[in-house]
């Protein structure tokens, strides 16, 4: 599995898009815990990259629709999922596994 970013290039709170196989993918990190989720909101597709990252969510900042970082899911909709990917650090590297 190919390396995609650095810790430090995705700021504390923060996000980074980046490519992947072809893919977009939104790099999350939750004060030094890593995610990997879709760049789209499943709701209106409204692009997350300007999300607010905060308490393990991720909100779209078009409408407030808050995803739990952890799994993708949309407590107040449930019918709702963003899509995740597993992330593992190793030194100061970033990798997705894409499945």
């Amino acid at each position: 599995m190919p390396v995609v970013a650095t810790v430090r290039e995705v700021p504390n709170l923060g996000t980074k898009k980046v490519q992947m196989a072809g893919q977009e993918l939104l790099l999350v990190n939750m004060k030094g815990v890593f995610y990997a989720v879709e760049t789209e909101c499943p709701h209106q597709g409204a692009p997350l990259s300007g999300a607010l990252v905060k308490d393990g969510y991720l909100a779209c900042p078009r409408h407030g629709y808050r995803f739990k970082l952890a799994d993708g899911s949309c407590p107040d909709h449930p019918e709702l999922l963003l899509k995740t990917w597993p992330v593992r650090v190793e030194g100061d590297e970033i990798i997705v596994d894409l499945g």
